[in-house]
């Protein structure tokens, strides 16, 4: 195995793990145990993120799932948030003006 450095002898040697998945942001970041995430600080309540790393800010944040409610919100918008009511046709409004 080599000599008991930090180096290549000493990797044949590591086969615990320090880390398991995440039950918040689903990556392999939660440390078993201190029991917290290296990835989105669970369980503290808010989600981990700091401004001196622009680009994991941008993996993680909105736009970047599938916005299930917030991909329907321009279109709900544009009509008025209206529900419940049948859309009047373009046809019979632009025939009656």
């Amino acid at each position: 195995m080599g000599k008991a450095g930090k180096g290549t002898g000493s990797f044949g040697k590591r086969r615990n793990k320090t880390h398991t998945l995440c039950r918040r942001c689903g990556s392999r970041s939660l440390h078993i145990q201190k029991g917290d995430c290296s990835s989105c600080g669970y369980p503290s309540a808010r989600i981990r993120k700091y401004n001196w790393s622009k680009k994991a800010i941008g993996r993680k944040t909105t736009g970047t799932g599938r916005m299930r409610h917030l991909k329907e919100m321009p279109r709900r918008f544009k009509n008025g948030f209206r529900e419940g009511e049948k859309a009047v046709s373009k046809k019979t409004a632009a025939a009656s003006a």
